[in-house]
């Protein structure tokens, strides 16, 4: 898969659409499936089985890696992981089912496993 263009901001999953806080990203990455699954642990611990959450991104796009210390060329590298392109704007995860204050400290715990700013956001008013 080619790398893609990561210009431009979210112009999908831009608004808390399920529940109704959520963690929005500020600046452009591109997240790990096992950086989702981190954030998804640490969240759901948070929560003790309370609510619900919701995950908007998907790691749908492959990227491939070399072995170290190959020389060039033999062609393309075999698929190393899969990533899912945030653009700034993107709702990243999404809650429900718990007051704002246990949501923005598990939106927080969340965060700190984030490469990249994020600002909690709720479904009625949009800072």
């Amino acid at each position: 898969m080619h790398r893609g263009s990561r210009a431009g901001l979210a112009t999908r999953a831009n608004t808390v659409a399920f529940g109704e806080y959520g963690l929005m990203a500020l600046d452009r990455c591109w997240l790990d499936g096992k950086v989702i699954e981190a954030c998804r642990v640490a969240v759901a611990r948070h929560m003790k089985r309370k609510g619900k959450l919701w995950i908007r991104v998907f790691p749908q796009k492959s990227f491939t890696k070399k072995p170290l210390e190959t020389r060039m060329g033999h062609g393309k590298a075999g698929v190393e992981g899969w990533v899912a392109v945030i653009k700034p704007g993107t709702v990243l995860f999404e809650i429900d089912g718990i007051n704002e204050a246990e949501a923005r400290e598990s939106m927080r715990l969340a965060d700190t496993k984030l490469p990249i700013k994020t600002k909690f956001v709720s479904r009625h008013h949009h800072s």
